[in-house]
Parts: C-alpha cells; structure tokens; sequence
C-alpha cells in the first residue's frame, strides 16, 4: 500500500546548500565557514523553528544497532533497490583490478565452499541466520578503498573475511522483516561516517568527528604521498581519531595505556542542544551499570557509548547521572510513563547483531521485544521508533554512496520508521545518512545543527504520513 509523501518541512535554501557544500570540502568540522553556512542553514529553514506536523511527535526513539548492509538484509525485500537490481554491478577485482574467478575463500569458515561465484549469496545455505560467522574488516581508511570511487569492487580484496563480504541472508526469515513490511523501510539510507562503530557512534550524537591531538606515534596512521595507507591507526595523521579507541572516562578497558585514552571533546552534542529547549533525553546502554560498576560484561563494547568521550558527561558530572542509562531503564520509563522526549537505545552486545560474537535472530527478536514494549506502552500514540545500524561491518552492498566529505557518508544500511505516523508499506527511496536523525531531532524541536552535514540532512521526509494518526497496536 503506497501513501502520498506528505512534506512536513520547509527545506534549505539554494543559496545556504551552496554554503554547506562548500564548507564540506574543508578537512576540519569548523570554523568561519562553517559557522556561517550553519547560520544561513538555519535562517533559510523554517522548520527549525518547530514545523507544526512534527509536533504531534513527542517521542523519538532510536535503537542503534552493528554492523549490516542493506543488500546484506533487505537485498530481498519487494519494491526496494535489492539484489535484483545489482545484476549489473562491478564485479569483485584482485590486486591487478581482475575479476575474480571465484570469490576468494573465507578464513576461519570451512563450511564456506571455496568455489563460490563471483557474486552474492546465502549465507544461510552455510551458517543458519540464529549462528554467529566471523567478524569482518570495517575501518576508516579501508572502506574507502573497498567503495573504490563508487565502484564497490574491492571489498573482497581489502577485507580479512574476503569472500564473507558478499554474503546475505533471506529477507523474509528475519524476524524485523515484517515491520519493516508494516511500516516503512528506508532503503537509500547510508551511515553517516567511513569505518567502524566508534566513529559512527560520534556522527550519531554530533555529526562531527573525535580530534586527538597529540596523540602517541604509534596510534597514528601513516599515508604516503598520494593517501594510501601504509600503516593504520586509529588517529588520522592531522589529529582525528577514526578508529576504535576508548574515553580517558569509565568505563573503558582496564587493560589500555592511559596514554591511548582518547581526551575530553568539546564541541557539542545531541545532548547539549535538547536542554537548552528543556527536552528530556537519555543514553540507554545494555549492560551499561554492570560496566560502571567496574564488571562489564564479556561482550559489553567500551566504544559504544558515546557520550563518555565528553567533558559534559565526563566522571562525577550530574549530566552523566542523569543522562546515561541502563537498557532495562528504558523499559522501566516505558511501563511508568515516563520516557524522555529522546531516547538512544543501545542494545549489549549479544542484541546488536554484530557478526563476529552474535548472530543476526538473537539481535532481531530483542529488538521486537523493545517495539513491541513501546507499543504497549501510553507513549506510542505519539512515538516514533527508528531502527537503523552503525555501519556496514563490512559487508558489500552494490549502491554506491554520495561523496558528501572526507569522513563520508559509508555504504548504505538498512533503517525502519515505525510509528502511528509512519506510512504503511512503504519503502522510501529519498536519499539519507545517520545526520537524519539529528535532523528529525532538530527540526521537530526547533534546534540548531550541529554542524553542516546534520544542518542539509533531509530529516526523514518521506517517512511519515501526518495527516491521520492511526495508533494502532
């Protein structure tokens, strides 16, 4: 069933794009240029001053999970640009930029056979969907060389799980499948950042990326002279970190140099704008206070969270008290009627789906516990759930992502809008990154962005119907 877009913002001005686009050409995430773009963003968008549809939201929900492509999940799912639609892609080249013959075998899987296609295919016909396979590669500098100038030919070759990488699963197995065929499924959604969880984390809750000046040699990268990578780092050679690394704040590993710890960060977050409006929001984290308390969980991820990686929430603050949750407050607030006007939802490790230490049925079945806790609850009339994941882990997928910046956007993910709002059976084709979220976050409640990429981010506007509410359960 296909709705009607129904817009519900006044979008940017042609002349503040032209400022962002400029200002995104420059290396650093600040500075005159980009305070002026920022400022002529918001002066040519009403909607931040709080569009009247986007008042009929007074909960957004966003559960943030690891590690998956779109073509890796939804490839399969009707009316979406799938796997059928990349019959025609480049294929996965060599060193010497030669087809494979076959896809290279994948390390550590024998059940794998070592003479697969050069092509997608079913993972499940290998390792069931409710199995954990090995992890895979996902890193700053490394997929940029897997997406290849928009050729998605080279993730084979740069990653560690070689053929691993064009692997999918059956869409219609997936327990999260029939929301999305419920609701409405984005599927030219990219995440927001090169690389891995760390960075995208950063891009969720900020739009900006970690500086680490000073930081020790060996935790830097080193290019040559035309950028390619001779050494990896998890600091970038002018000082951003890109890579996992973890808050000199608890909790982080017990195990990693003091020297390492990334330092406080400044500039502004999510976090920072909504109390300025006096709107609630919280962090919720599986696994979040067995890990304060100094007894983190076996697949409890340190760089998962965050918001410790700021001096606003650092040690001892009362923002870090009040702001910083466990996941079971989260379903606390829910069955008390009380949850924040924003909620991040972050599932422990064994919930989030990333390959490697769980499997994609464990994760999927959890969060449809999470849904189906918001749907009983006396919020859901008013709410809205997005579901989307941090990065491609990974994985190939054959749409080729915008070049926005230096930092992004990755390849494309899957994301599911579920809301009495929502429109019903509908995919979205309008283009995305994980700055959308903010967006809808910022516009729905009159903020300022927080920096160019979240200030020209369409805030999901082909996600909801607002002229009837449905509030079905």
């Amino acid at each position: 069933m296909h709705h009607p877009r129904k817009p519900y913002v006044a979008w940017l001005a042609g002349a503040a794009l032209v400022a962002l686009a400029a200002c995104e050409s420059s290396p650093t995430p600040a500075g005159p240029m980009a305070a002026r773009a920022l400022a002529a963003a918001s002066a040519a968008d009403p909607g931040r001053a709080g569009d009247p549809n986007l008042r009929q939201l007074d909960h957004i929900v966003v559960i943030y999970l690891e590690n998956r492509t779109f073509d890796n999940l939804y490839g399969e799912f009707a009316g979406a640009n799938g796997l059928g639609a990349a019959a025609g892609a480049p294929l996965q080249v060599d060193g010497s930029g030669t087809s494979y013959a076959t896809l290279p075998a994948v390390p550590g899987m024998a059940s794998i056979p070592t003479t697969l296609p050069n092509a997608p295919f079913n993972i499940e016909q290998f390792v069931a969907a409710n199995v954990a396979t090995r992890d895979l590669v996902h890193r700053f500098y490394q997929e940029q060389v897997q997406i290849d100038g928009g050729r998605m030919d080279k993730f084979a070759l740069v990653s560690d799980a070689q053929g691993l990488v064009m692997g999918f699963y059956h869409t219609t197995n997936l327990p999260l499948a029939a929301e999305a065929a419920r609701y409405t499924l984005c599927d030219n959604f990219f995440h927001a950042a090169f690389g891995g969880s760390f960075l995208n984390h950063f891009w969720l809750i900020a739009a900006q990326t970690p500086a680490f000046p000073g930081a020790p040699s060996s935790a830097v990268a080193q290019l040559d002279a035309s950028g390619g990578l001779v050494r990896d780092g998890f600091v970038t050679p002018d000082g951003y970190a890109v890579n996992t690394a973890f808050s000199v704040n608890a909790p982080h590993p017990s195990t990693v140099a003091a020297a390492l710890l990334v330092p406080n960060q400044t500039f502004a977050t999510i976090g920072d704008r909504l109390p300025e409006k006096g709107i609630s929001w919280a962090w919720y984290a599986g696994g979040w206070n067995d890990a304060l308390a100094g007894h983190a969980g076996p697949l409890y991820q340190f760089h998962h969270q965050p918001f410790i990686y700021f001096a606003n929430y650092a040690d001892g603050t009362q923002a870090k008290a009040e702001h910083l949750k466990d996941e079971q407050d989260f379903v606390g607030a829910l069955r008390t009627g009380q949850l924040p006007a924003v909620s991040f939802v972050k599932p422990y490790g064994l919930d989030n789906e990333h390959p490697g230490y769980t499997d994609l049925v464990t994760g999927e079945n959890h969060v449809e516990q999470l849904v189906d806790a918001v749907r009983a609850s006396p919020h859901w009339n008013h709410t809205a759930i997005i579901i989307t994941y941090d990065e491609n882990g990974g994985f190939w997928d054959h749409v080729a992502p915008p070049v926005v910046d230096r930092w992004g956007p990755g390849t494309r993910v899957p994301t599911i809008v579920i809301s009495p709002f929502a429109r019903l059976g509908v995919v979205d084709h309008h283009r995305y990154d994980t700055t959308s979220i903010l967006a809808l976050i910022e516009h729905r409640w009159g903020l300022a962005p927080l920096s160019t990429r979240d200030a020209a981010a369409d805030p999901l506007s082909g996600a909801f119907d607002f002229g009837a509410q449905r509030g079905e359960n």
